[in-house]
């Protein structure tokens, strides 16, 4: 046994070490490699667009310099990518933008705010081109702003309106003996709907239907305009797939032109003026990003507009670039207010909601805040719920047409196991002291009593999301009251209910924070700086997630995403201000 336990000591010790030795050699080529990596733009090059690597608006910062050496191209973010496309309009160095073959994961909002980027960009003069194997109706929204877009002769397109699916639990429930407990209010909190139906309420498909309808409109009007299409043209296209080929797509005039990669590529050699048998300069978006991230930007400017960024589901704790906390949020907060240099606060949202508490201690320093800066409010893909909590008091709410804000309203859920357990022999008794002594047991049916409670809980805490809402925007209770019950709105239709102020992107809302600091030569300070530890970031690496490829591997990727949102929903805590349901326009 000892000499076994010799050789454990001795494999775990060489396991350390060469553990130490490989980070080691990482953080000093790190440190003394920087020169060699430097980027640099040659001559007469041009922008490779492909966001495959980028999801979120704000890259994030963190207070070890180890996190943020080792983020690699994931310390990009689309508002990164705004700026670069912003500064290459006048870098002599870049003559265009190559679109090729780009997947992402970016949201409509997303895409609507590069897309306007883009076209800004195009009057520049320098072109812009978009080729792809097939186009996604996600990705073609994008690749539409193109001068010439190229499709090839053996892919597809895929454009036919869009879709969202709904799974319902129900069945499932009372076959495994399962069963979620449900507390609400709010007749379109549909984020609960599934454990209680087995198909649609007319309020949820109501709100679906006006919801998609309103987001597909924004696209179409975006592609009418680029493409010189009338929008009953497109909404034509669109019911009858025809444009499902390249022919097709080119004989609706989707797209200019059906060709290869390589021909795709010998009509960028000849704009920029190269022989065919030579490479064109090229560097990609998130290498030209960095390098103006890097560039003093208004090193002049004293004054400041400071942005902080919310983004992700709403959670008690510190924050990261994937969900909002309290700590690095109220943070943030306290410290542009006491900065003297921030004359104003942009704060970008793009958030399903989540815990109705956090929302209120991020709201509350939003409001001690206003007390002495303005705060201007610029939603992107997603600001519902808690997200619309967050930014119910902004001095001026800003969202893109196809934002998905609003779903006022409050609900909980507890998982019950009690069918469950009775079917495989376990019954639980309990001992109190007091009538109301003991908390809630998933072994046991819910209490008559606790539910009246519960239920008082989520009244009490919808009156306050109302009363919040109502006193940020300058309505009644019973206004408020009647655009909530939780029913989610795109951001046009909020514009015309009073929910949001202006149709517009975070360059708009700089514009607004600045005319309300009193300023006009600035420069952004972007927040939070999350505090997260070097050993954070390694319990992350893919090392650190053989369990999850593993169940991937074996059940498959759509089963893995139902068994983690059944995850999710048993692990919130307390009450919930929830976007009300998980929407994927297809």
């Amino acid at each position: 046994m000892k000499f076994l336990g010799n050789v454990l000591a001795t494999i775990v010790g060489l396991f350390v070490f060469f553990m130490l030795f490989f980070f080691g050699f990482l953080i000093i080529g790190a440190l003394f490699g920087g020169d060699s990596d430097k980027v640099t733009v040659k001559d007469n090059s041009v922008i490779e667009f492909n966001l495959g690597n980028i999801s979120n608006d704000y890259a994030g910062k963190y207070s070890d310099p180890l996190v943020t050496l080792f983020s690699g191209e994931a310390n990009v973010g689309v508002s990164d990518v705004i700026s670069a496309i912003e500064a290459a309009k006048t870098d002599d160095n870049i003559k265009g933008i190559s679109i090729l073959n780009n997947t992402s994961t970016i949201g409509i909002a997303q895409m609507k705010a590069l897309r306007d980027q883009l076209e800004d960009f195009k009057k520049s003069g320098k072109f812009v081109v978009a080729y792809a194997d097939v186009y996604s109706q996600r990705e073609y929204y994008l690749n539409s702003v193109a001068d010439t877009i190229y499709l090839n002769p053996v892919g597809e397109m895929d454009f036919k309106g869009l879709s969202s699916e709904i799974m319902f639990y129900k069945d499932l429930q009372e076959k495994s003996g399962v069963k979620m407990e449900v507390i609400r209010h709010g007749k379109y909190k549909s984020a609960v709907e599934p454990f209680l139906e087995n198909k649609m309420s007319d309020a949820n498909r109501e709100q679906v239907s006006s919801l998609l309808n309103s987001v597909w409109n924004s696209i179409v009007t975006d592609i009418a305009k680029s493409r010189k299409i009338p929008v009953a043209k497109l909404n034509e296209i669109a019911e009858n797939l025809l444009a499902r080929t390249p022919e097709m797509a080119r004989s609706q005039k989707l797209i200019d032109k059906i060709a290869y990669e390589d021909e795709y590529r010998n009509a960028i050699k000849k704009a920029l003026k190269v022989e065919k048998d030579e490479d064109y300069n090229s560097i990609t978006i998130t290498d030209y990003a960095q390098k103006t991230a890097t560039s003093p930007k208004n090193t002049d400017a004293d004054d400041k507009i400071a942005i902080i960024y919310a983004q992700g589901e709403i959670k008690s704790g510190e924050g990261d670039v994937s969900y909002i906390g309290e700590g690095s949020m109220r943070r943030s907060l306290q410290e542009a207010r006491k900065d003297k240099n921030v004359k104003a606060i942009v704060l970008r949202i793009d958030s399903p909601g989540g815990s109705a508490l956090t929302s209120d201690l991020i709201w509350r320093e939003i409001e001690l805040t206003k007390k002495t800066k303005p705060v201007v409010v610029s939603m992107g893909n997603l600001a519902a719920s808690g997200g619309y909590y967050i930014a119910c008091n902004a001095n001026t709410i800003f969202a893109e047409a196809n934002t998905i804000t609003g779903s006022i309203g409050v609900f909980g859920i507890l998982p019950n196991f009690t069918q469950l357990s009775q079917k495989i022999g376990i019954n639980t008794e309990t001992v109190k002291t007091h009538k109301n002594a003991a908390e809630y047991s998933p072994f046991q049916p819910l209490d008559t009593d606790f539910r009246a409670i519960t239920q008082e809980s989520v009244e009490r805490i919808y009156a306050v999301f109302v009363n919040r809402v109502a006193a940020g925007r300058k309505m009644t209770f019973e206004q408020v009251d009647a655009i909530g019950q939780g029913r989610v709105w795109s951001g046009s239709e909020a514009l015309k209910i009073g929910l949001v102020d202006k149709i517009g992107g975070m360059d708009d809302a700089l514009a607004a924070a600045a005319k309300l600091g009193k300023i006009k030569n600035y420069k952004t300070q972007n927040y939070p700086e999350y505090e997260k530890t070097f050993e954070d970031m390694i319990a992350s690496f893919p090392f650190a997630k053989t369990k999850e490829s593993l169940i991937k591997e074996e059940i498959g990727t759509e089963n893995y995403e139902i068994f983690q949102k059944v995850k999710k929903i048993s692990t919130q805590k307390g009450i919930q201000t929830m976007m009300p349901f998980e929407i994927s326009i297809k």
